[in-house]
């Protein structure tokens, strides 16, 4: 018989027809989120589960999930598993880095840009009829954003999405700072790149973008303080997870003008509402949109084909998450 894989929200059917080739593939159809209880129903008897960030993948699933032996994330971050968890039972866990990259940092500059710019704002006060109520067709001083070229982008996370970030910034002709657990000398001299502390790329920086992913260390890593050392003229984008800022600090500096703006595609949970964020005309706001180009997603969805077709093989997976797994267990069903 073959494997027997459970995919908990329908991907791009180009990974779900390879997949097909190898394995007997279900897919939860439902656009809405799997229940929990029927997820650990769904994988009393697979051998590969596909799954997404808002599903936690624990020790409840893997009790009941016996036959278990990997888990591919549709998605880079992995934060929604119990990865050491895995490790110690020999499940191996892959994720899809690469292949969402330039999507998600076009992204991050459409938020930059459009906050910048006040572009939602602008297209409100079209829609609305107030630009013809108001009688004037053009003003010195009307929705008056902030400029973007030549001005300072510190990038917070460098790896593949912050460095693509500040490829396009290059293109802007800003100066680039950025921050990240180690230095990269390297792409330093390639992007012309500054690392800086912390606090000093916050208080330096006309646009902080981040693009780390979620850890003990990132947690709330942008609270109160931290939104009080940065320009009272700059704008704040988030693209990585929204735990990483503390919302209710947000919001606080958004009213007070600490800071002129912030650019949002993750939220602290997801689905999320915010009655008071979300009222706010200087926070332009994405519902976790950073991949979504159908390149991105159907290059998502074949790598995370690949990744379960290469370990039925008995092969490494591409693009592991737990390389030490390989202590515990070989690759393949069935070992």
């Amino acid at each position: 018989m073959r494997p027997k894989v459970f995919i908990t929200r329908a991907i791009p059917e180009n990974g779900i027809e390879l997949l097909r080739e190898h394995f007997e593939v279900e897919v939860w159809e439902d656009e809405h989120e799997i229940p929990r209880e029927v997820l650990l129903e769904k994988v009393r008897d697979v051998d590969a589960l596909v799954t997404m960030l808002s599903e936690r993948v624990d020790s409840e699933v893997f009790d009941s999930a016996p036959r278990l032996r990997i888990v591919a994330n549709y998605a880079v971050g992995y934060d929604n598993i119990d990865v050491e968890e895995a490790t110690k039972r020999g499940i191996y866990v892959t994720n899809t880095p690469d292949v969402l990259t330039n999507a998600t940092a076009d992204f991050a500059w459409t938020l930059l840009l459009a906050t910048a710019r006040r572009l939602v704002e602008a297209d409100g006060f079209i829609r609305s009829g107030e630009w013809k109520k108001r009688g004037i067709a053009w003003h010195p001083r009307m929705l008056l954003g902030h400029d973007v070229y030549g001005k300072t982008i510190g990038i917070v996370g460098f790896g593949r999405i912050g460095q693509a970030i500040a490829r396009r910034a290059k293109g802007f002709g800003m100066r680039i700072l950025y921050n990240s657990r180690m230095r990269k000398p390297e792409v330093e001299k390639e992007l012309n790149a500054e690392f800086r502390p912390l606090d000093e790329l916050l208080r330096e920086s006309d646009f902080v973008v981040l693009a780390v992913p979620l850890t003990r260390e990132t947690h709330r890593m942008i609270g109160e303080r931290e939104l009080k050392l940065m320009k009272p003229t700059a704008v704040l984008v988030n693209i990585a997870r929204g735990k990483v800022v503390d919302t209710e600090a947000l919001v606080k500096a958004l009213k007070e003008g600490w800071i002129a703006g912030a650019g949002l595609d993750v939220y602290e949970e997801e689905p999320y509402y915010h009655e008071e964020l979300f009222s706010l005309d200087n926070v332009v706001l994405a519902p976790h949109i950073g991949s979504a180009t159908h390149g991105a997603r159907e290059g998502m969805a074949e790598l995370v084909a690949r990744n379960l077709i290469a370990f039925k093989n008995g092969e490494v997976p591409p693009t592991p998450v737990n390389r030490e797994v390989l202590e515990v267990r070989e690759p393949g069903f069935g070992k």
